[in-house]
Order: C-alpha cells, then structure tokens, then sequence
C-alpha cells in the first residue's frame, strides 16, 4: 500500500472513531442500543486496525458491522443523530469502504429518511456520492437509489427539487458511464449476441440475459424512462409514480446524446431505440402534427395547441437522433425528416418551424449526414426523396415569409403593429437594438414592400440554435423578426456549401488517386475545372451520388436564392448569394447537368441587368415551374426568381427604403440588338455592377465547365461594358472611354473608380482561357464568334455595334498561342469576315485583331523554332496574305503596316517568308494612293536598313533597283527623298560587309551578268565594283529628276557615297567614275539647267505650296542642283585626289574642272557663282603630297594604263584605250608643278577682274554679291601658298586692283538694313573687308621672309593706306551713283530712307571698322620696318602723316568716333618709333619735308575746327582731353628736349601751339553761359607746365628759346588779368544769381595758373626774369582782392593759394631787389 494510502486510511479510521464517539454521547441517554453499538464500533475498527494492515479491504469485509451504529442512528429520526451518521456514511463511501450488502443497507436507510422527509438534501447528496463513487449499488438497490432521486425532484421545497432535478441527471448518466467503464473493461472479451427480438419485445421485470451487470441496469433505467413518458408504469423504477414528459425527455435526450456508443454496441439498447424511443416521439408529435393554424387569426382550429417545452425537446430527441443514430435509425430518421419538413408549411406556428427551421440547420451542417440522406432516399426508387424535400421546403419557408407576411407577424409578435406602414419602412429598433444615427442600416431583404431584417445567427458551417436552448420557457417565446428568415438564409448556405464540400473534397479524393496511379496530371485551373478525365474514371454509383446530390437540391437552391438576390439589400448577404450560385453553377456543369448550369448562370446573368433589359437581352421565357419547383415549394411566376421584375418598374426594389444595393449608380444608353433597342436610357445599380463581378468569377475560375451557357456569360457583359461606356482598346482590353457618348450617361465617382478594376477582371477572364482545355477553349470561342456575328448583324443595319466580341477574341488568341493549332483557323476564318463588312469600325478591329495575332504569333517562342516550321509557319502567315483579296483601303493599310511590324519585330525569322514579304510589299502601286505607297517604302525601308545580311547577294542589287524605283516615283515627294536615304544605307552596308558581299557575288556571279555600266566592248568590270556602278549610276539618274527636291537629295547623296566608299574601287574603276558618271552628271546639270525656264509657272509640280523666292523659278531650282553638283565633284577630286593623282590624264580633269567652275563662277545666278567659288576653294586643298602607301601598292599592282581623252568632249575609252596609272616618280611632279596652280591663279584673276568690274553706267541692276566677294578674296591665301615663290611686283598689282574692285562694290538699298549696322558703335569688320585684309596679311608675310619681295613693303603701305582713307570717305564703283549712311541716322530712318527715296539704288557699306583695322595693321606693319631702306626710301612715314591728317583733322566730325581717337593712338605709336629714326643723322635726309606734315598733323587735332558734341558727358570730355594730354606729352617728352637738331620753323610752330593751349577761356562773353565744354583745364595746364619747363625753370643761361618764352608770359599775364577784370565785372552784374559753371571753371583755372606762375617765377634764374614781368604780377593784386567777394568754395580754395604766394612780396626790401624781393 502506498504511503498516501495509508494515511489516508488512517485518516479514515480517526474520523470513524471520533464520529462513533459523537455518536454515543449524543444517544446515550434517549437511545441506548445506538450507544453501545457505536461502542461496538470503535472496538471493531480497533480490531481491524490492529490486526491488518490493508486497513481498507478490512473495513470493507466488516463494513456491515461498522455501518450498524450508523444505520440504527438514522432510524432514530434524531435530527443530530442523523446528520452525524450521514456524515460517517460519506466518508465511508468516499474511501469506498462499503460492500455491496452494506450499500443495499444504505439504500434502505435513505429511502426511509426520504420518506420521513428529514435531510433531503443530505439524503440526495448521500444518493450521489453512493452511485458515482463506485458500483457497490446495482440492480434493485440502484434502482430504489435513483427512485429516491426521482422522488425528491417532486418535492414541494424548490431547493430540494432543483438540487434533485440536477443530481437525477447525474446519476442517470453515472450509469451509463458504469456501462462504458464495462464494455472497456471487457473489449477483448466475447459478447453474447444471440438475442432474441421476441423476448425483448415482452415488458418485464427480467433484463437480457445477454447483459452485464451494468448494461442491464442502464437497459432497464432507459426502458422505464421511456415508459414514464409514455405515461405508463415502470418496471425496475418501483416506487416512482409520476414524472413529467418534459424531464424525461431531458433525460432521455441527454443520455442520446452523451452515450451513443452504448446503443450503437449493444444490439438491446438499439432495440429499446427502435421500439419505444421513436414510437414515442412520433406518437408524442402527433398533436403538433394534427394542430392547424388560420391563415387569419391565431387561434388553433384542429386539435390542442402545440406546446412549446413538450415539442422542443421533442426535436432536440430528433435531433441527436439523426445526427447520432442514423446508421441505426435508417427508416425512423425518414419520418422525423418528414416531421421536420412538415413542421416548416405555413400552417403550423411560427415558433414551430423556427424549431424544426434549427434542427434541419443543425442537419445541414453535416455533410456525411447530407450524402447519407441522398444515398438513403433521394437515391432509393421508391424513397421520399428527404434531401430535395429539405431543400424545397426551405425554399418555401423562404417563400412564405414574403408572401404571408402579416400572419406570420401577427403570430410571432403579439401585440405589435404589423401593418403596411410597418412593413414599408426599416423599423427603429431590429433585434432589440436602436439603430442611432452613426450606426449603418441593419442588412435586410426587400421584396414587393415586405422589409425583413437579416441577423447575423451563426458562423458558416455552424449551427448555433437559440430556441432549442430554452428549457427553461414554457411558453412559446417571441421570434425576433427576421430570425426565421435569417436561419432559413443561413440554412440554405449551409446546403450549399456542403453540398460542394462533398462533391469537391471526393473529386480531389479520387484526382490524387488517378495521379498516384501514372496517369497524366491536367494542365491548369482548379479541381472543379480539370476533373473530366476523372469523372470518367468514377465508380458510376459514386457518380450518380453526386449528381443526386445536384439534381436533388439545385431547383430549390435557385429558386430560393434567385429570390433572396433580388430581395437583397446588404453587400455582405448578396455576395453570399452570388458565391452560392457560382459554386452551384460549377457542380452542375462539372457533373455534365447543362440545364442546371444553365439556369444558374441565367440568374447571375439576369441580375446584374436591369429588369426590363434583362428580358430583352437574354430573352428569357417564361420559367417552367413543373420542371424547377417541388411538392411542397410552390411560387408564383412573378416570384420565382426568373422574371420577378417583369411588370415592376420603377416601383420595385430600387425605391426599396434602406436598399442601398439598389440604389442608381450608372445611366448608359442601350445597345442595340437584333430585336431591337430599348428607348431611354439604362440604369444600373450597385447590386448589378456585384452581380458582374460575380458573373466575372465564374467565367474567370469555372471556364471549363461553362460549354454553351459562354453565349449568355459574354452577351451580358457585352451590354454591361457597353452601358458602363467600356471600350476596347489596344491588345482587346476595354477601357474607359473619354467622354460619355449620349447626354444620357452618368458614371458615379464610386462606379468610375471601380471601372478599371472591371475591365482588368475582363482581361483576366480572358487571360484564364490559356488553362482550358481544348473543348472548353473552342466553347469560348465559338461563343465569341457568335456573338460578334450578331455584332455584325446589327452593324448591317446601321446600327454601332459592340466591338466587345472581336477585342476579346483577339485577347483570347493572343493569351493561348502556345496551342495555336487549336484556336488558330477558327479565330482567324470568323476575323477574315469582320474585315470584309461595310463597317468601318467594325472592319478596322477585325483587321486591328487579325495582324495583331500574326504579329504576336511571329513573335511566340515555339518549339522547334518558327524558322525551321515551315508548314506553322505558313499557317501563320496565310490570314495576312488572304487579307490582299479584300478591296478595302484601309485593309490592305492595316495589311502592310502589319508587314512593317512583323520586319520589325521578326524579320530575322523569316527565312522563308520572304517571297511572300515582299510581294504583299510589291503589291501596292500608284493607283491605290500615297498613304499606301507610303506604308509599303516603310516597310522596304525596313527591309533595306535591318535585313540586308540574311538576304542573298542577288538581292543587293534588286534593292537598290527598288530603292531607285522608289526615288523615281512621282506620287509622294518624301518617299522619293527617303529611298535616296535608302541607297545610301545600301552602300555603308555594302561598304562594312564587302568581304562577305564580294566572296558571294563572286559565286552568285551568274545573278548580277549584265548589271555593269560598261559596254560589251570594254573589259568586264570586277562583280563588287560592278555593284558600286549600278548604285552611282542609279543615283545619278536622280540628280537629274525633274523635282528639285530628289535632285539636291540624290546628288548629296551620290557625292556622299563616292566619298565615303570610294576607297573599294578598284584604280580602273575610278575611271569609269569620272569619265562615265561625273563628267557626263556635269554635262546634264548645264544642259538642263541653260534650258530651265525663267517663270514661276508650275515649279511645285501641282502642289498648292508655299515656296521661297530664292527658288520660285525651275531656273532657281536648276541653279542649286547646278551647285550641288559641281561641288560634289570638286569633294570628290578634293577627298580622292591621292587615287585621282594616280590616272595619266588628271591634268585634263583638273583642267576641265577649273573650266567648269569658271562657267559657273561668272554665271549671273549670285548662288552659282558663289558655290563656284567654294568649289574652286575645296579643290584648293589638295597637297602635294605623296599617296599612300596603300594608292602605290594598288597602282603598282595594275599593269594597265589609260590615256586621257583626246577631244574636248568626255568619251567613253574603247577597249583599246586601257586606263594608265602613272609611275611613282611622277606623281610628286603633278602637284609640284607650277602650271596646275598657276591655271588657277590665271582662273582666279580672271574670276576677280570680271566679276568685280564696275559698270558704265549711273545705274546697274546687280552686282557682285558681299558673300561671292569674301568667298573670292578668301580663295586668294590658299591659292598664294602656291604661287608665292613666282609672286611679283606685277601680280600683287593685279591683287590691289582686285582688292580695291572687291572692298569698293557697294550693296542694295534693300538689303542695307540687314547688312549695315544702326549705329558706328556697333559696326563690325565684315567678311569681306576681313578676307582683304588677310589676302594683304599673306602677302605681307611673305615679304617679310623673303629678301627679293622686300621692295614690295612700300607697295603694301600704299594699300592699306588707301584703305585708312575710307574712314572719313567711301570709295566709289564706277560710276554707281551710291549713299553714305551718316552717324546719326537710326536703323528705322535708314529703312524709311531706303524705301522712299527714288534715287541711289546702292549704298556703301560702312568702312570704318575696316579703315580702322588697315590703320592698325599700318602701324603694326611700321613698327616693323621703320627702318627697312625701301621703306625710308619712299618716304612711307610722311605718307601715314599726310593720311592721318584727315582724321586727326576731323575729329569729332569724324563718321566714328573710334577713328580719331584710333588716329591718335596710331599716331603716337608710330611717332615714338618713327621719330627717332627721323632725328638720326645717317637717315634724315629721308624726312626733312616730314617736319612740317607732323606739325600740321598736331596742330590739326590740338586745336581742331570741329567742336565737341554738346550730348558728350564729363567723362568722355575728360577721357578726350586725355588724349589732348598724351599729345602735349610727347612734344614734352620726343620733341622739345631734342629741338637744337630740329628745323626751327617747326619748333617756333610747336612753342605757338603751347603758347596757344595753355590757357583756355570760355567762348560766350554772357555771364549766363552754361556750357564749358571747349574748356580743357588738363590739357591747359600741360601745355603751361611745359611752356615754363622749357623757359626758365630749368635753364641757367638766357637763351633765345628764353626771350621768346618771356614774351610768351606777358601775354599770359595780360590774359589773365582780362579774365579776372571780366569775372569781377560778372559777378557784380548777376548779383544774387550764381555764375555759370564753366566761368568758375575758367576763373578757377586762372587762380591755378597764377599760383604756379609766380612759384616758377620765384624758382627761375634771375636773368630770365625781367622787371616788366613782376610788375605785371604785382598790378594783379588789386583784382585779386576784388574776386574774394566770390562763394564758390573751388575759387576762394584758388584764391587764398594764389595770395598766399604775394607773401613775399609784401615783406619790405632789405637791400637791392632781386627777382622782385
């Protein structure tokens, strides 16, 4: 024994002892035998104790001794006596310490202190503890202990009978437990199964033999519990003589419930089910079953009234029935099932069948139990088909509630106003909860003005009853409205989900079986859409089950759904109801059952459009009910879910209060259909766009079952994409269209976010088709043609129709091209007959559809690759190629644009496609317009720039033949410019593959015979050269095309390509490129272009464009092809002159070529001769230089030689005439030699002399032009690098007088605006006078090099001195009478000028900026050769003076004002070089008559005759006086100091010029003058500074120099006393009124001069002073203390200076007087 055993038994033992001793003291004086046999007690428990020790097992064999005390203590009815005895036996009982005699004793005793009614409860707590704990009671004592159970659950006293109501039940079920216990402790023994029915039959005492102990106790306790309720006696209960049906049905129920096992084992207990269970339910059902209610009161008419806790548990009894003894119960569960399904009819009381409405939801649940009742009845021939009844009698509950609702409102709430009002309209309260104005509208259902409320009852797939759980009513409570609905809602969901559960989780059984067995596993999609090769491997009996199953419940589940979608008001309920419909939808087409599947996916179709729309569109007739509705589930037309909304308008649901669902959320217009369109416009609601959704995933996840019902899935969401204003788009997906298209159309903000979610779903649907399989695939898309033949039907009548079939065909091809075999010629043949309608639209997206499958399929990766496929690829290609045979334009434009893509996307595939490529190509001509032409260039010009290298090498040439074909066509201008851009592409593709090309022609040699230029006399030209010619050749016949356009773009073009590739032809070949291609190309430009016609009559070909004035004429047209080409040839002799070198006769072309660019230089076209002019410039360039070693290998390799042409006229050479390359040697002395260049200086010269030489007349219409003139000089320094080492005296002439011709020829008044600027500061050099000067650069630079051109430097002075005089005045050209545009004049007066005068047609350009730069070059030039002897010979200084006199002279007279100062600048640069050299004795016999030109140059700008401007500001008078400064400087500092060795004439005039600057008074003798302009204070006292400088400052001895200075003060003192005498005068007269500036300027410098006088004065040598000179100063002191009456701060500051210096003279004489002290 275990230690925890022991002491609990020891525990045991105490408690007895003390209880014992308790007990005798409390009997020992009222009941003495209780005394001593509780004495008795305590020593036979000693006994025990001390002589075991298992103390428990002891106790028990004696047990019936130790209880005695106890027993006689409960007979004594002492109220303390029997609690302590109770007490003593439970803890006995607790430790199981009783035997099976001792329990009966207990029994006994209990069952007699029940019968006393002393301690109920302690005598029902006894009865618990004694049956649970163990089974020491069995048989006839546990009966008598459960009666005494029974029997104070009848007590009056409520505590005693609850306590007793709930220990009843424990107890009864601690039996059952026993008979579990048993069977466990006895599973691997045998039972005794031989029963005999007969004798279970008999209702007697004795139990079955074939039970144990246990099982037949619990056996006679469930048989007498069931005659109880039966209201008959019981057999083993004795002693119990009543109990309410109510209670034993709880027990009843509970034991059911709990204990299945036990009557599921034990064939009696079955047998007791069988036999009194279920007779007993049906009997006690009958009064419910009898009972009738009025349709119009309350009150029963047959019958009693049901009652509520009696048929309550009544159903829990049936309900734990089938759910837990179906197997058993087969037949029975059928008549329940009917009971239940009775108890539903409309009849019977609300409550009723809101019970029986729990118990079949509680069914509904079990999906075994669901397939059992179809394999048990509905399958059964002569069954009652329970599983549709169930279904149908749902569905009429459903019914009823919306056709009956007053009754059953008036029956379920008693009291409340159920009236229409009350129906109409969502109530206050649902459910006992307020809806508050924050809270959402209760879900409900809406249906012909009945409002009912939907209530959340339980989760899916659980049940949770609410009215079977009221044991505690025992009356009928109130249902809450909606509750009936709801469950019954909730029910049907259930069915449905179960239903699917089954049939699904048994296909994926059997799926995974059919893969675990090697069969093939399907490709995509879900279980329910893959299973068909499955299906086919069920067993049939498994199969008929789940068509049963379908076939059982789908009229009811439609019916009912069909009309709980439409009555609908939630989001949440109807998408509850559409999944149900798709999940019923996709078993029935699974199962093969099209007529279900059908009628499903009508009513989504029919639901999500509106009423009336949906009976037109769909054409649906009238349901027959016959074949959808039951026994028992009868409806209406007007409510069966099919055509509910026929007849209801405007009135139905839509206006239902609180349906949201049915609320307006998009207006469309109809489309039209071949029965008709339906006036005004559409309207859907929220509910119809979730319906869509719905109809949209069933299409997108059950594809595969669908079949025909496709037709009726796409026709609906055809007209819904329409009415939601849907269209496709690119690919064949729908997209929201710009604008509504009818006033009628509104999209709401919610419904036009939502649409592109719409259109994606669409697009997904039809993406999904790649995981059909193939019949389901050709479904789809025989569906789709049907309905796009429609389309078209409806087209033919002028009506638009819906392009919605032919976009999703095109997405449906576009998603399944890896099985294009399959979908590839149905699709295909239907889109051939869209392209052929009348419709345009509908046209266009046929062909939109049809290239965009080719397209794609081209670009689909197959296996093996489409190349090697030919009999696929052919396929491919056939609908494009059929599409040639119809006639409509915009076909065959859909046709070659689709050519182009499939180039652009998969030319590379298209090895042998392209015979069929290019004869769609081929196919378009002239007639069918330019939008084609233009479509089939692209596509060759696709051809040409991308697939050149797959081609074969014959094809080269046939491209360029096309190419030119192309530029010679007429009806579209850009293609033939673009085919010229074509060739060109042609020869960089030759050029970078002509290795590969030339190796191919060479083996293809017999595919490109005869395609060389060269005559069948001549030898044959190399295959790869031979392809060069044809394209130069080609080109060249489009330089000579009769549109200007293609000839500029094809010689471009030709002359491009020479360039560029001229390097792959072979030496003999260059020959025949000059002499047969650009000689003959020249000859043609000038015979056509000397024969182009003058007018503007028809020069844009017909065309009605603007075109420029320069090319308003064929002459002007012809004129830029004239230049184009000539300047194309001289590139090429200008890129290729080392392989041009080579040939014997290039002297001849070089020849030829300067003639023609003569011709054209001297062309009166200004465009010819100025190109000309380029042309001879770019040839110009070329080197003499030796070729490269590449030229001399490839000239050393031929041993042929060619003679140049004998006549003046280009020939072909005969074969006898072999080209001759010229031998190394001499190819340096071609371009060394001096006649090449000196043809062109001859060529140039004559260009100069005849194109600049004036005309003899006043008057002349053109002349050179400004751009021919630069272009001309500009030739020159390029030409002189040439020619200079033979350059003469002679030649430079010829330049001048070119030079001078070129710079003098004037412009056109019309075009001096723009050439000349607005105003001197803004003039700039032109070309042309830049190239001048820069032809004189070159010269000059050349004689400074060489020694023998040295006596060109006074020659070069000359010119440019010529060109300084152009300044101050314009050159004139001949005899042209021309304008001078003056200084002031504005860019508008010069304009106005221009166009009103009648007179000068020319104008002179401006030649300051031009003289300016010739004076600048001069000075630089001098700075340079000042002291070359030729220079000093010709006296070039004195000619710069005499030239600068003009503009020194001018000064502000000048045309600009750069010029003089320029002049000066000028002036002192070259004097600071030039005057040195002047003075040195070994070089001034060259300048003795210079002297004199120097002093009048200065004196001519010192003291110029043209005053300053009045508009000149301060600092530009100051910035001048400057200058004035430098001048007076550089007599200072260059000529005073050196005067002893200069011409004393010229330095009397130079002292006189001094003399006369140094002082400077105002002009005006008014005091009121306010200008001071010509006052020049610097420049003043400059010229005073150095008058006494070189006086008697710095000379110590009196000189004659001296004496004239002397006399030079005098005149300076008496001037300033005038000026102080005046100014005195002055200023008394204004008074008040201040003095003009300048006269206190001049006043001012007076002050200055005097205060400097008399310090120089004081400095001098006494000798040079006289005494006439200090007198003079001193009787200027009374006028100066007359000016101190002066404000001016500036002359009283002068004032004090100057008297500050008679300090000295006032201080009295000390002795002789010298220099005045």
């Amino acid at each position: 024994m275990a230690a925890a055993d022991v002491v609990s038994a020891k525990k045991l033992v105490e408690n007895l002892q003390t209880d014992l001793r308790a007990l005798s003291n409390e009997a020992k004086k009222k009941y003495p035998p209780v005394k001593e046999a509780a004495e008795a007690g305590i020593l036979r428990i000693r006994t025990v104790v001390a002589k075991n020790k298992d103390i428990i097992p002891a106790l028990i064999a004696c047990s019936g001794e130790i209880m005695q005390p106890f027993l006689l203590g409960c007979d004594t009815k002492n109220l303390r006596i029997v609690q302590i005895c109770l007490a003593s036996i439970q803890r006995l009982i607790a430790k199981q310490a009783l035997s099976q005699e001792a329990g009966s004793n207990v029994v006994n005793m209990l069952w007699n202190l029940m019968d006393c009614g002393i301690e109920d409860l302690k005598v029902l707590q006894t009865t618990l503890v004694l049956v649970t704990t163990s089974t020491v009671v069995r048989g006839n004592a546990l009966a008598r202990a459960i009666v005494i159970c029974f029997r104070l659950h009848f007590s009056k006293d409520n505590t005693v009978s609850n306590t007793a109501s709930a220990i009843v039940q424990q107890v009864v079920c601690t039996v059952f437990e026993r008979v579990l216990a048993e069977d466990a402790a006895n599973a691997a023994g045998a039972e005794d199964h031989s029963i005999h029915q007969n004798s279970l039959k008999t209702n007697s005492r004795l139990p079955p033999k074939s039970l144990r102990p246990c099982a037949t106790d619990a056996y006679l306790l469930f048989q007498d519990l069931c005659q109880l309720v039966n209201a008959e006696h019981p057999t083993w209960l004795l002693g119990l003589t009543e109990m309410s049906r109510t209670f034993g049905l709880e027990l009843l129920e509970s034991i059911l419930n709990s204990f299945p096992q036990v009557f599921l084992r034990h064939k009696e207990f079955s047998f007791l089910l069988k036999e009194r269970v279920c007779p007993l339910v049906i009997k006690l059902f009958s009064p419910s079953l009898k009972h009738k209610q009025n349709l119009m009161s309350t009150g029963p008419l047959v019958g009693d009234k049901p009652y509520f806790p009696l048929n309550m548990r009544l159903l829990r009894v049936v309900s734990v029935l089938i759910n837990k003894y179906y197997s058993i119960l087969v037949t029975e569960s059928e008549i329940f099932l009917s009971l239940l399904v009775k108890f539903l009819e409309g009849d019977k009381p609300m409550w009723q069948r809101i019970l029986a409405l729990e118990v079949l939801h509680k069914l509904c649940v079990q999906l075994k139990l669901l397939r059992c009742f179809c394999v048990s009845y509905d399958m059964k021939t002569h069954s009652t088909k329970i599983f549709a009844n169930i279904v149908n009698a749902l569905g009429s509950f459903i019914q009823s509630l919306f056709v009956h609702p007053v009754v059953e409102r008036q029956s379920a709430l008693p009291g409340v106003n159920s009236g229409k009002d009350g129906l109409n309209s969502s109530p206050g309260v649902v459910g006992g909860m307020s809806l508050g104005g924050g809270l959402t509208p209760q879900p409900a259902f809406a249906y012909k003005g009945v409002w009912i409320p939907l209530i959340n009852v339980a989760a899916t797939g659980s049940a949770r009853p609410v009215f079977l759980e009221m044991l505690d009513k025992l009356e009928a409570p109130t249902v809450p409205d909606g509750y009936g609905l709801s469950i019954a809602f909730t029910c049907l969901l259930d069915v449905v989900r179960s239903v699917s559960t089954i049939v699904t989780s048994e296909l994926e059984v059997e799926q995974r079986r059919k893969d675990q067995s090697g069969s093939k596993k399907m490709n995509g999609g879900t279980v329910l859409d893959r299973n068909d090769a499955v299906l086919e491997d069920v067993d049939p009996s498994l199969k008929s089950l789940w068509e049963e199953l379908v076939n059982a419940s789908w009229c009811g589940v439609l019916a009912a759904l069909s009309l709980l979608l439409e009555a609908c008001t939630d989001e949440t309920g109807t998408e509850s109801i559409l999944k149900s419909l798709e999940v019923y939808a996709s078993l029935c087409g699974k199962l093969g059952m099209t007529v279900a599947r059908d009628a499903f996916i009508t009513c989504l179709c029919k639901a999500s459009l509106p009423p009336h729309y949906a009976l037109t569109v769909l054409n649906i007739a009238t349901p027959q009910n016959a074949n959808i509705l039951h026994k028992g589930h009868k409806r209406s037309i007007s409510r069966d879910g099919l055509s509910s909304q026929q007849g209801q308008g405007s009135d139905g649901n839509a206006n239902e209060p609180g349906d949201g669902r049915n609320q307006v959320v998009a207006v469309g217009t109809a489309l039209p259909t071949i029965q008709g369109t339906q006036q005004g416009p559409v309207m859907l609601t929220a509910k119809n766009i979730q319906c869509m959704r719905a109809i949209l995933s069933v299409a997108h996840c059950h594809g595969g079952i669908l079949g025909t019902a496709w037709h009726m899935v796409l026709t609906t969401l055809q007209h819904l994409a329409w009415i939601l204003g849907l269209k496709p788009s690119a690919g064949g997906s729908l997209k929201v269209s710009g604008a509504a298209e009818t006033a009628n159309s509104v999209i709401t903000t919610a419904v036009m976010g939502e649409l592109p979610i719409l259109s994606a779903m669409l697009s997904r649907l039809f993406e999904s088709s790649q995981y059909l399989d193939e019949v389901a695939l050709h479904h789809l898309i025989d569906a789709l043609c049907k309905l796009s033949t429609e389309s078209m039907e409806i087209a033919y009548a002028n009506k638009e129709p819906s392009l919605f079939a032919v976009a999703k065909l095109l997405e449906t091809g576009l998603v399944n091209l890896s099985r294009v075999d399959v979908l590839w010629r149905p699709v295909t043949a239907h889109l051939l007959e869209v392209c052929q309608h009348n419709h345009g639209r509908t046209r266009d997206w046929g062909a939109e559809a049809i290239t965009s499958l080719v397209k794609a399929s081209l670009a689909y990766k197959f296996e093996p690759p489409l190349h090697e496929n030919l009999k696929l690829q052919t396929m491919l290609l056939s609908p494009l190629q059929e599409l040639s045979a119809i006639q409509h334009p915009d076909i065959r434009q859909r046709q070659l644009e689709c050519v182009l893509q499939v180039l652009h996307n998969n030319g590379e595939t298209l090895a042998h496609g392209w015979p069929l490529v290019l004869g769609v190509i081929g196919a378009v001509s002239d007639d069918q317009g330019d939008n084609l032409i233009r479509t089939a260039f692209k596509c060759f010009q696709l051809v040409t720039t991308d697939f050149l290298p797959i081609m074969p090498r014959y094809g080269l040439q046939i491209c360029i033949s096309v190419a030119a074909k192309f530029g010679l066509q007429k009806e579209e201008l850009n293609i033939s410019l673009t085919s010229v851009g074509l060739l060109w592409n042609i020869s960089d593709y030759l050029y970078q593959n002509r290795v590969s090309i030339s190796e191919g022609l060479v083996k293809e040699a017999n595919l490109v015979e005869g395609t060389n230029d060269s005559s069948p006399n001549e030898a044959p030209v190399p295959p790869f050269d031979a392809l060069w010619l044809t394209l130069y050749s080609k080109q060249a016949d489009l330089c000579v095309d009769s549109r200007p356009a293609v000839r500029k773009s094809a010689g471009q073009t030709l002359f491009s390509t020479i360039s560029a590739h001229g390097s792959l032809l072979q030496q003999t070949t260059w020959s025949t490129v000059l002499w047969h291609v650009l000689f003959p190309l020249l000859d043609k430009v000038k015979k056509l272009s000397g024969a182009a016609k003058q007018d503007k009559s028809d020069i844009s070909g017909g065309a009605n464009i603007l075109i420029h004035h320069s090319r308003d004429t064929a002459e002007k047209q012809w004129a830029e092809t004239k230049v184009l080409t000539l300047a194309g040839v001289a590139r090429v002799f200008n890129t290729w002159r080392q392989q041009l070198i080579l040939l014997g006769d290039f002297p001849r072309a070089w020849a030829l070529l300067l003639e023609h660019i003569e011709s054209s230089a001297l062309s009166t076209s200004n465009e010819v001769s100025l190109n000309a002019l380029k042309s001879f410039q770019e040839i110009l360039q070329l080197q003499a230089s030796s070729p490269s070693p590449k030229v001399l290998e490839k000239a050393a390799s031929l041993d042929t030689s060619m003679s140049a042409p004998k006549a003046e006229q280009i020939k072909r050479t005969t074969s006898g005439d072999n080209p001759k390359i010229m031998p190394q040697k001499q190819i340096e002395n071609v371009m060394d030699d001096f006649t090449l260049w000196s043809t062109a200086w001859r060529v140039w010269h004559s260009i100069g002399i005849n194109g600049t030489k004036p005309p003899t007349s006043k008057t002349a219409k053109t002349l050179p032009s400004q751009p021919f003139l630069t272009t001309l000089l500009q030739i020159f320094p390029t030409l002189f690098q040439h020619i200079k080492s033979k350059f003469v005296a002679s030649d430079f002439q010829k330049l001048s007088r070119v030079l001078q011709c070129a710079v003098s020829v004037p412009i056109h008044a019309d075009a001096s605006p723009f050439l000349l600027p607005s105003s001197m500061q803004e003039a700039e050099l032109t070309g042309l006078q830049e190239a001048a000067l820069n032809a004189i650069t070159c010269v000059s630079k050349a004689i400074g090099t060489s020694e023998t051109m040295q006596a060109m430097h006074p020659a070069v002075f000359d010119q440019l001195l010529t060109f300084v005089t152009y300044a101050c005045q314009a050159p004139s050209f001949g005899q042209i009478e021309t304008r001078v545009m003056s200084k002031t004049a504005s860019k508008q007066e010069k304009w106005e000028s221009f166009r009103g005068s009648q007179q000068a047609e020319w104008v002179s350009m401006n030649y300051v900026p031009f003289a300016e730069k010739s004076l600048s070059m001069t000075t630089a030039l001098y700075k340079k050769t000042a002291t070359r002897q030729a220079v000093m010979e010709q006296q070039v200084l004195q000619n710069i003076l005499r030239v600068l006199q003009m503009p020194l002279g001018l000064k502000y007279a000048c045309p600009s004002a750069s010029t003089w100062k320029l002049a000066v600048t000028s002036l002192l640069e070259i004097l600071h070089i030039g005057l040195p050299v002047a003075r040195n004795p070994t070089y001034n016999k060259h300048f003795k008559s210079m002297w004199l030109d120097l002093a009048a140059a200065l004196e001519c700008f010192l003291f110029s005759e043209h005053p300053a401007p009045v508009t000149l500001s301060v600092e530009e008078q100051q910035q001048d006086e400057a200058m004035d400064v430098k001048v007076v400087l550089l007599i200072q500092n260059e000529i005073l100091p050196y005067s002893t060795a200069l011409p004393p004439q010229f330095t009397a005039k130079i002292m006189g010029l001094l003399n006369r600057g140094s002082i400077h008074s105002a002009n005006s003798s008014s005091f009121l003058d306010t200008n001071n302009s010509q006052l020049r204070e610097e420049f003043a006292k400059t010229c005073f500074e150095t008058l006494l400088r070189f006086s008697f400052i710095t000379q110590s001895l009196v000189s004659e120099e001296g004496a004239i200075t002397k006399m030079a003060m005098s005149a300076l003192l008496q001037r300033c006393r005038e000026v102080l005498s005046k100014y005195v005068e002055d200023e008394r007269l204004s008074g008040k009124c201040p003095l003009p500036r300048s006269r206190m300027a001049e006043i001012s410098f007076v002050l200055k001069a005097l205060t400097t006088l008399m310090e120089s004065l004081k400095k001098a040598h006494s000798g040079n002073v006289d005494v006439n000179t200090w007198d003079q100063v001193i009787d200027l002191y009374p006028t100066l203390v007359d000016c101190t009456t002066c404000t001016s701060t500036t002359v009283c500051s002068a004032l004090r200076d100057v008297l500050s210096q008679y300090h000295d003279l006032l201080l009295p004489p000390s002795g002789a007087m010298q220099n005045g002290r």
